[in-house]
């Protein structure tokens, strides 16, 4: 048997007055994702536990099959294994973004989704200006980077900065306060960062051309390296591959056991290909039993807060990659699984993750479908399989293997 999770990543949503109390997946015009479900059983599934923060990082977790609240030890650590960093013992991983900044105020956590190019000269900037024997900085994909600290202390509280667009920087730095060593130095690193940036050439030429700047970073989501099992020593799948234009998700492949499949074109943004992640999931099959399809973009959609960018991100996901997908499971009736769903909600109207249920649903070979006929938040409260807690997901979607 071959397994495929497409995962749309934040498409959940909430009723959106303008759209006449539809979500965004309500509203878009989905009939492959409604033909799959028409062969799937559902279900609404808790993907973040009660004691961690919806973040992606934990809701993926959860969906590939782990005890997040066992195993969760930060987002910078997966997205360092992504990027080859070798962690030592006392190596205090953080996701590091590059934000924009305007009169201490956060503005953009993405730096208006600077290029990879623009953002590694910057990195490389603040390595010779900030970095040493104790802190360094890897350049990651677009916005999205690592930053290290040797023997740092962790017992921090850092705020992601896709959940505070708009508020001030002195009331979100990271705690503890001046006490501790290591939270101290981040503010520091951080202020000093704002001074470096802001007259660099990239951020210049970007001012010129109107564009957001990159002229901060914000470390958040610390934590060492943690101890996890693979997921065939969880759940017996002998080979896997991750498919995403995202570290993050790389990195969770890393720790479990599966390859990395990168697709040229893959951006994170409403301008992936689309087409080139569904036919790189199809040829993976061939050859593997496990598939991890990741496709970012309407989560991004939903931080800009962007309801008809979100609608056409779910279009095209239907259309790119669901409707290739449905025809090579009718060639394949009886040896593919397919589960679809979002990792946590992104809705519109607050910008940010929450940890509400998600829909889901999983089409298997010679199991009968429930009664939702189109899926979307609402629905699948008739599906077959109820509510389901976390890991009990993986074992439903694997059905009978270890």
């Amino acid at each position: 048997m071959k397994y495929l999770v497409i995962l749309a990543d934040g498409f959940a949503d909430e009723p959106i007055e303008r759209l006449g109390g539809k979500t965004p997946i309500m509203a878009a015009n989905t009939p492959h994702i409604d033909k799959l479900c028409q062969m799937s059983k559902c279900g609404y599934l808790k993907t973040v536990p009660d004691s961690l923060h919806p973040g992606s990082e934990v809701a993926n977790m959860t969906i590939m099959g782990y005890d997040a609240a066992k195993y969760y030890q930060g987002r910078g650590v997966l997205e360092a294994s992504a990027l080859g960093v070798d962690l030592e013992e006392g190596d205090l991983a953080f996701r590091c973004n590059l934000v924009s900044e305007e009169d201490g105020v956060l503005l953009n956590h993405s730096a208006g989704h600077i290029s990879t190019e623009e953002a590694d000269e910057l990195i490389v900037s603040l390595n010779e200006q900030l970095g040493d024997d104790v802190v360094k900085f890897y350049t990651g994909v677009s916005y999205r980077h690592v930053m290290v600290i040797k023997g740092g202390q962790n017992g921090l509280s850092c705020t992601p900065p896709h959940d505070v667009p708009g508020e001030r920087i002195d009331t979100i730095l990271p705690k503890p306060g001046v006490d501790h060593p290591t939270a101290a130095l981040l503010r520091q690193l951080m202020h000093r960062s704002n001074d470096l940036l802001n007259d660099h050439s990239v951020n210049v030429k970007r001012k010129q051309q109107g564009l957001p700047v990159a002229n901060m970073i914000w470390p958040w989501s610390p934590g060492y390296k943690p101890q996890m099992p693979t997921l065939k020593e969880m759940y017996g799948i002998n080979n896997g591959v991750v498919i995403s234009a995202v570290d993050l998700i790389h990195g969770l492949g890393n720790f479990g056991g599966l390859q990395s499949v990168f697709v040229e074109g893959a951006t994170g943004l409403y301008t992936t290909n689309y087409k080139g992640k569904a036919d790189a999931a199809i040829e993976a099959l061939s050859d593997n039993d496990y598939v991890f399809l990741h496709i970012e973009a309407p989560d991004e959609a939903g931080h800009e807060g962007d309801v008809e960018l979100k609608i056409r991100t779910l279009e095209d996901i239907d259309e790119k990659v669901v409707k290739p997908c449905l025809e090579f499971l009718e060639k394949n009736k009886d040896e593919l699984s397919i589960a679809f769903l979002p990792d946590h909600p992104t809705p519109c109207e607050i910008r940010t993750h929450t940890r509400e249920y998600v829909p889901y649903m999983i089409c298997r070979p010679g199991v009968e479908a429930d009664s939702v006929a189109v899926y979307d938040e609402k629905s699948v409260y008739d599906g077959a399989f109820g509510f389901t807690d976390q890991t009990e997901f993986m074992k439903l979607f694997l059905s009978g293997k270890k």
